[in-house]
């Protein structure tokens, strides 16, 4: 038998005798030793004051949960990779050359995320990327003019003792670097997304706001810009020695990386470079290194199956 669905009068009713119970609640609770028991009116006035605030209090615990924990938009979920990486990036293959991700040595706690403009493996152990990959070109650089948000959040894919979090980053004297810049985003959403917990690593402040964004960021950029066809850029951190024995902020041991590295692939060029840079406030621009020498330094094959021309 299908079930009625109460009436706007017993709703009324039952909602009405929950603020009761709840007002009732609260004053046995705070002045039981009361010799006067509050008018029917003060019982009606108080019960409106008090749905005022219960609403006031759900509104602000959803917009913290919302702040902290989930994505701007729905994403797929976080996956394990296996032999097979390309299977775990299976919803956005389009930021991997050939549609091929990068080789690294599988770990258990590796998730594979996918965001609007970017996707990334996360490790559970660094509570870092292991790296971000991207596609750009000049219609997606003449498109990311977004407003930043600003609006930093610990992705809810994640396991919460495999993520970083908001308050590791408090008072570290280290800023929520991006891997997959903010200025990189070509859609508010992406520009949203962009803000994850995930896409972020320790970073020296000076470095951050400095020679990374100048000579780093900005010049990938306008690259893609003059580039005849599409660009890859995979971003990430370099932990030295290794990621058990380098320091870590936080009560969650978000771990700082030593390096970070940014290969950029000119696909029609069949050309490929990488910056390496120091995490240091004292870092300058430099010279670019080598696919070769980044394969070397880090051990990861970043661009399996294609071919250079270099």
């Amino acid at each position: 038998m299908k079930q009625r669905k109460p009436s706007p009068r017993t709703r009324a009713r039952n909602k009405t005798h929950l603020l009761y119970t709840l007002l009732a609640l609260v004053l046995g609770l705070s002045c039981h030793s009361c010799a006067e028991i509050p008018s029917r009116q003060e019982v009606v006035a108080a019960g409106a004051s008090l749905e005022v605030l219960l609403k006031g209090l759900g509104v602000a615990v959803r917009q913290q949960a919302d702040a902290v924990d989930r994505a701007p938009i729905s994403v797929p979920d976080a996956r394990l990779p296996t032999a097979d990486a390309a299977s775990a990036f299976a919803a956005c293959r389009q930021f991997f050359a050939a549609g091929a991700p990068p080789i690294v040595a599988p770990r258990p706690t590796h998730r594979a995320l996918c965001y609007d403009a970017f996707a990334i493996l996360h490790s559970g152990e660094s509570k870092t990327a292991v790296y971000v990959a991207e596609k750009l070109n000049r219609a997606s650089v003449l498109d990311a003019n977004e407003t930043r948000t600003n609006k930093f959040y610990a992705d809810a894919r994640l396991r919460a003792a495999e993520r970083a979090t908001l308050v590791d980053y408090k008072g570290s004297g280290f800023d929520r670097g991006h891997l997959a810049p903010a200025g990189d985003m070509p859609t508010p959403q992406a520009m949203a997304q962009s803000f994850s917990l995930a896409n972020m690593v320790p970073q020296a402040p000076e470095h951050n706001r400095g020679a990374w964004a100048k000579s780093v960021e900005l010049a990938t950029r306008k690259y893609a810009a003059r580039a005849v066809g599409d660009v890859y850029v995979i971003t990430g951190p370099v932990f030295a020695p290794d990621i058990a024995q380098s320091p870590s902020i936080g009560a969650g041991e978000v771990h700082v990386p030593k390096y970070l590295f940014k290969l950029v692939y000119d696909e029609s060029a069949h050309h490929a470079w990488a910056h390496w840079h120091l995490n240091d406030n004292a870092t300058r621009a430099s010279r670019p290194i080598s696919y070769g020498e980044l394969v070397q330094r880090t051990g990861i094959e970043f661009l399996p199956g294609v071919r250079l021309a270099d």
